[in-house]
């Protein structure tokens, strides 16, 4: 008999449609967001001795008070920031379990939420799944720059929220202080939040530095924070995470973590918090990334794909207008089966992608071998 069940609101993402034909077509996967490569040894020992020593059982909402002390340090090591361990630091399954908890926090029905697009596939859904509506504003191709003007265009008595993403996936922009300035500017007086998915914070490049929202009086009194340990110590699949806000905002935060997840792996956060007392675990991670980025870049110097410049994050874009003149996930799933190279099409991180754009995504969080071995494919007359 029929299912009296309807189908799910949300089709399956482009990452799983794409891993699924990668993993059919056996193809070095230079798409998912991922490292192919082992996280520090110190840190997987640390891990094994909390499991085997210490407690198992259930740590308190916000977080085991040493991982949070540790967490404090880092930002006003990395920030000049001081921020409070109790009221204002909330650690989480995963950034993504935070952006969702953050925007059921603040977003209410009819309310609309402003995303700059192409975006993370995960914040349209936090948004609508509580009634709220998502006005994009398009960073245009290639350098993927905010336009402000069009920003303020797209702000109404209704705007409740803003989610930035700095550095951005899928581009590799990363904000200026202008940018922040401006937001922080055109934000004064408003009662509208901030989500600010910062998970690629130690991952900027060429002499950047990476400017948090902590930073800005204006955007802190507003904002979540949100950060990656997955992202930043190469273990995606432990899913800790943590939410940096003010104490209102950290206690709205809380009222939904309590339900949802309540608290995250204690062996994860004890080990993480041993990790984080060497500060050159994190602080030389950008130019171990750069060198990624730059031998991915060299190695497809001599193909037809264009590669955009990159400045943070995981990811590069690759412009293939000299390569075919297709819809970009067709031109991925060819890609696959033809050349056995799995990337990213980008039209899935937007609402309505531009016309003609010709790009894919990249990802260089992979062992050297991996990105000679696509880039081997890709250049193959």
């Amino acid at each position: 008999m029929p299912s009296p069940f309807a189908p799910p609101a949300s089709p399956p993402s482009v990452f799983s449609r794409i891993g699924s034909l990668a993993r059919a077509h056996e193809a070095v996967d230079i798409g998912q967001g991922f490292p192919d490569f082992p996280p520090d040894e110190a840190l997987r020992e640390r891990l094994a001795h909390h499991a085997l020593h210490s407690g198992h059982q259930y740590l308190p909402l916000p977080g085991l008070p040493a991982l949070r002390r540790a967490i404090a340090r880092k930002i006003q090591r990395c920030q000049g920031a001081r921020v409070d361990v109790d009221d204002e630091i909330t650690v989480t399954s995963g950034a993504t379990q935070a952006i969702w908890s953050a925007v059921q926090a603040v977003v209410s029905p009819g309310d609309e939420a402003i995303v700059f697009e192409p975006a993370y596939d995960s914040y349209r859904p936090a948004v609508e799944s509580v009634g709220g509506v998502v006005r994009p504003v398009v960073l245009e191709a290639p350098h993927f720059q905010v336009d402000w003007a069009a920003f303020a265009k797209t702000r109404s008595a209704r705007t409740r929220l803003v989610v930035i993403n700095n550095p951005h996936n899928p581009s590799g922009t990363v904000w200026s202080e202008e940018d922040l300035r401006e937001l922080e500017r055109q934000l004064r007086g408003s009662e509208i939040a901030v989500v600010s998915d910062e998970v690629y914070e130690h991952l900027v490049y060429d002499g950047r530095d990476h400017r948090s929202v902590v930073r800005y009086p204006g955007l802190r009194e507003r904002a979540f924070a949100v950060s990656s340990f997955g992202k930043t110590f190469h273990v995606t699949g432990w899913k800790v995470g943590y939410v940096v806000a003010p104490p209102v905002l950290t206690a709205r935060l809380r009222s939904v973590h309590q339900y949802t997840v309540f608290t995250v792996s204690t062996p994860a956060q004890r080990a993480l918090a041993d990790h984080l007392a060497d500060a050159s675990h994190y602080e030389t991670l950008a130019s171990a990334f750069a060198a990624k980025r730059d031998r991915l870049a060299a190695a497809l110097a001599g193909s037809a794909l264009r590669i955009l410049p990159s400045a943070g994050g995981y990811f590069c874009l690759a412009d293939y207008s000299a390569v075919a003149d297709e819809p970009d996930e067709r031109f991925a799933a060819r890609l696959i089966a033809e050349r056995g190279v799995a990337t990213i099409p980008l039209s899935p991180f937007y609402s309505e992608a531009p016309a003609g754009q010709r790009l894919v995504r990249l990802c260089f969080a992979k062992r050297p071998e991996t990105l000679d071995a696509a880039a081997e494919r890709l250049s193959a007359r």
